[in-house]
């Protein structure tokens, strides 16, 4: 037994420095492994390469070539000045959480820096330049809202007080309150007379014309042309009398569903581009609010605020899929529970509707009240258009 006992005791003690030396080869290889090189999980590697693509993204074509990407060192020195932070003149505000403020631009404004630097060159406390056209492309492109600036725009040399109430919102203002550089026709008259002489498209190439289609539009003494042509009155008709009392219309042309609408008693305000035309000074002219945006704009009114949005034409295919689900949305936020959405002619192609537009506004939450399909045929029967009117509405409850 005792041989024995003697005999083990180095093997034991063999076995034992043997199990050291290994435990501490694999504590060393590990402490390599994880001190100078990546992580092996495959999971570590695409969260660490996806990390890195986030912070730093690859360059585009267009930023290599440097087309639109101009270091920040050369936007012009306005623009700093306007938005770079601001201090609070009192210090720390709760309601800012901060004590500093950032002025508001478009986060595409920097994109084009060189209309950008044309538009933000001027004599400071002195003439803005004469760039509406310039301007207008900017906010287009979605430098919205454009920066402020310290000039003076141009206004007209003959300028006159406008038509008084009620006479305005059915008289053709004159030729004297509008500033004409940016614009084909250089007076009213032209703008009245150009759906009959001239040739080519034009934004809204009738709506000057209040003695033309505008005088029938949406009244129920002539607006029936078809079932897509819903009336005011027999839209407001759905609602308790009084209930309908403010309102938005989007890409309103001049404005002749917010003049119906004031004749009502109901307020509205017009969002209009001026594409070749002034439409938001006939608008203001008229004696109703014009709001100079595009459709790209978040709408600036709080949630769950309007009686009722109308929008003709302007909503339709030509929008991008993902933008008009996310402006459909909008306007389902600044609809007040039990407010309508008059979507008023929407036109699409062929199946479209059915198998892209329709679920679309459906998957947005809002009732249907009216919904008319109908044939869009004003550029021939062959382009298979269609057109859809349909009155909606924001549940009154569980709108959420």
């Amino acid at each position: 037994m005792d041989i024995d006992h003697q005999a083990s005791r180095p093997f034991s003690c063999n076995n034992l420095f043997f199990l050291l030396l290994l435990l501490s080869s694999n504590l060393l290889t590990l402490f390599i492994s994880t001190t100078f090189y990546s992580p092996c999980s495959l999971k570590s590697q695409l969260q660490t390469a996806t990390a890195a693509v986030a912070a730093d993204p690859p360059p585009s074509e267009e930023e290599d070539s440097g087309t639109n990407n101009a270091p920040a060192v050369d936007l012009p020195s306005e623009f700093i000045a306007f938005t770079s932070p601001q201090e609070l003149p009192l210090g720390f505000n709760k309601n800012f959480d901060s004590d500093q403020i950032f002025p508001p631009v478009g986060s595409p404004c920097t994109l084009f820096t060189d209309e950008l630097r044309r538009f933000m060159s001027y004599k400071v406390n002195g003439s803005c330049p004469d760039d509406e056209l310039l301007s207008q492309k900017l906010l287009l492109r979605g430098c919205e809202p454009l920066p402020r600036r310290r000039c003076r725009p141009a206004s007209p040399k003959e300028y006159v007080e406008p038509y008084p109430l009620p006479d305005s919102l059915w008289t053709t203002p004159p030729d004297s309150s509008v500033v004409w550089t940016a614009y084909t026709c250089k007076n009213y008259s032209c703008l009245i007379n150009r759906s009959r002489n001239q040739k080519g498209f034009d934004d809204c190439k009738d709506c000057f014309d209040l003695n033309g289609r505008e005088k029938n539009r949406w009244a129920s003494d002539g607006a029936k042309g078809s079932n897509l042509d819903f009336t005011i009155d027999e839209v407001l008709a759905v609602k308790k009398p009084g209930t309908i009392r403010i309102g938005l219309d989007i890409g309103g042309g001049v404005a002749t569903f917010a003049v119906r609408m004031r004749e009502r008693n109901i307020t509205i305000v017009t969002t209009s581009m001026n594409l070749n035309g002034p439409f938001n000074n006939f608008i203001a002219s008229r004696g109703v609010v014009p709001l100079y945006m595009s459709i790209s704009q978040r709408l600036p009114f709080f949630d769950n605020t309007l009686d009722i949005v109308h929008s003709m034409h302007v909503l339709s295919n030509w929008i991008p899929t993902e933008l008009l689900h996310f402006l459909i949305f909008d306007i389902y936020r600044v609809l007040r529970p039990g407010g309508l959405f008059w979507l008023d002619h929407f036109f699409c192609v062929g199946e479209q509707l059915e198998k892209v537009y329709a679920p679309l506004i459906e998957s947005v939450g809002f009732e249907k009240v009216k919904w008319v399909v109908g044939r869009k045929l004003d550029r021939g029967p062959e382009l298979n258009e269609m057109y859809l009117s349909a009155l909606l509405q924001k549940p009154l409850k569980n709108s959420w």
